[in-house]
């Protein structure tokens, strides 16, 4: 909250013969660099944010971790040394537990019906709502990693089976499952993982489609196996309360419609980002493996688990556990059937 004033303050002062009559400016905290597809998207909510409010209410964006660490954010976030910020929902299993349940291994590879599913629910559920308004917090938009694949130098996964005895990198419950699997998990960062590969420290990482050109990793993927399981999706934008409240109503919606927006643009952002990753793979000729339909559903099954261990956590925290899994999962169902009616809306407009 104290940003924002001071941010009003020291952009009048430096700047009120241009700017709008009543303008505000919004600190912003981002870990990630300025660059890559999370960055294009960020862009565009700040774009669409200063668009619809006719440049009153402008975002300073403050990469790099210049004001907090990623591990840093909620609690920052809260104590207002931002006005908003991406949050990592991972490293913050308590805090972020409602926001968690995007983390977990249930089937859904589509990254834009992960996002709308997510979004509806972290938007309109009241008890989410209220659970993040006790933190001094307000959901504001969301992004995904996509689908959890799996990259391999040395080795390929052909089956499940093919993980045993595996040095693997892997984050979450998805970690855990290729634990149970027999696969030896590696803690590394996914930003350690070319290294990690490239040395033998380990055999085969986590992955997401798009990291493939973000991070080069074609230069150590010997294989690269589809396995569409699940996504990391508790990675968004949350405010300060205070400073959201201090806004006036139509600044407020602003905020909320480029946030409800982002799903859509992401979206698109990441849909294309994937697919040229995938391309380079096979222009590289990477063999590029699909696990079967029988893994698939014995990874469903080898997760079912992590999400009950989920629900005992959200109800001890006050919430209801199994209601919010069986909302998450029917809206996973009903974009799934709005994608394969009416296409992708990026497509739609095109058209």
């Amino acid at each position: 909250m104290r940003f924002l004033k001071a941010g009003c303050l020291a952009m009048g002062l430096a700047m009120g013969a241009t700017m709008p009559a009543g303008a505000m400016t919004l600190i912003y905290g981002e870990a990630g660099p300025n660059r890559g597809v999370r960055a294009e998207a960020t862009q565009w909510f700040v774009d669409q944010v200063a668009e619809r409010t006719g440049g009153e209410l402008t975002i300073d964006v403050n990469w790099g971790g210049a004001l907090f660490s990623e591990k840093a954010a909620v609690q920052s976030l809260r104590d207002g040394v931002a006005d908003m910020g991406s949050v990592i929902g991972v490293y913050f299993p308590q805090d972020m537990i409602a926001y968690g349940l995007a983390d977990l291994p249930i089937p859904n590879p589509d990254p834009w019906v992960g996002m709308k599913a997510v979004d509806r629910l972290m938007r309109e559920n009241e008890q989410i709502r209220e659970n993040l308004a006790r933190q001094n917090l307000v959901y504001i938009g969301t992004y995904t990693t996509s689908a959890v694949q799996v990259g391999c130098k040395g080795k390929t996964i052909t089956t499940l089976d093919d993980v045993k005895g595996v040095k693997i990198r892997g984050v979450g419950a998805y970690g855990k499952v290729f634990h149970d699997l027999g696969a030896t998990p590696v803690d590394m960062s996914v930003y350690e993982a070319y290294q990690g590969l490239d040395t033998g420290l380990i055999d085969c990482t986590q992955t997401y489609p798009y990291l493939v050109e973000a991070l080069k990793f074609d230069e150590v993927f010997d294989s690269y196996t589809e396995i569409d399981f699940g996504q990391i999706g508790a990675l968004g934008i949350m405010m300060n309360k205070d400073s959201f409240d201090m806004l006036p109503p139509e600044q407020q919606q602003a905020l909320l419609t480029a946030g409800e927006g982002l799903a859509d643009e992401f979206g698109r952002i990441l849909t294309d980002a994937n697919q040229r990753s995938v391309q380079i793979l096979k222009d590289k000729q990477v063999p590029i493996v699909k696990i079967s339909d029988q893994d698939r559903a014995r990874l469903a099954e080898l997760g079912d688990k992590y999400v009950e261990e989920w629900i005992g956590r959200a109800d001890a925290a006050g919430l209801d556990g199994r209601a919010l899994v069986d909302e998450y999962t029917a809206l996973i169902a009903e974009y799934t059937k709005v994608r394969d009616e009416q296409g992708y809306p990026w497509a739609t407009k095109a058209d």
